[in-house]
């Protein structure tokens, strides 16, 4: 073998086929990929990242689409076809006020200690909806705070991100948005009297 039959060995395929392979790598995965991820199965010397970005536009407006999930990407149902699934999904019932105001506060704050949870929602944190939060895979602990006592923190996951269809935290609706969803309405805090608000901890079921 000469030289020059030894470096088309070490040469990258050329662009559209680097395409194919993202494609394939990305269709056959169940979970999103990082680019470093998809570069481990690519030829030495592929352009990864312009690949995705050739990919992404080839299916921008198709059925299913190239989306950033946090730092990895994944094939996605189009936004706007997703009614189109809703007879598939398997209904859950509704999570509980406890369980989303938590959600809520780590995805807007975080990393948030449960200290910083109770103090934002006035109220205890009970260890169950935490427990809840992580075993759906929306919530995980995170680094360890550098302050006494050194607290665990709170974030939200890639599979959050990826349930409500977002690429990073940034991307959290604002107050008029949740408002008007009606996931925040302006019911008094708790602790003012009189009525139920005032309550020690959050005892309530993780469900509704």
């Amino acid at each position: 073998m000469d030289k020059e039959e030894l470096e088309s060995l070490f040469e990258a395929p050329p662009m559209a086929e680097q395409e194919r392979m993202v494609e394939a790598i990305l269709f056959a995965s169940a979970e999103p990929l990082r680019p470093a991820e998809i570069g481990a199965r690519m030829p030495h010397g592929a352009e990864v990242a312009e690949a995705i970005a050739m990919l992404k536009k080839r299916y921008a407006g198709r059925g299913v689409t190239v989306r950033k999930i946090g730092d990895a990407y994944a094939f996605r149902t189009a936004p706007d076809l997703g009614f189109l699934m809703q007879k598939e999904q398997v209904e859950h019932r509704k999570l509980s006020r406890a369980a989303i105001e938590t959600l809520a506060i780590i995805a807007y704050h975080q990393p948030a200690t449960r200290a910083e949870i109770e103090e934002i929602r006035g109220v205890s944190v009970s260890r169950g909806t935490l427990d809840m939060l992580m075993e759906l895979g929306w919530v995980k602990i995170g680094r360890r705070r550098m302050t006494p006592g050194r607290p665990v923190t709170f974030t939200v996951t890639q599979g959050f991100l990826d349930h409500f269809g977002l690429e990073t935290p940034r991307d959290l609706p604002g107050v008029k948005e949740l408002r008007d969803s009606g996931l925040l309405d302006n019911r008094p805090a708790p602790g003012t009297p009189p009525g139920d608000e005032a309550r020690g901890d959050d005892q309530e079921d993780m469900f509704e």
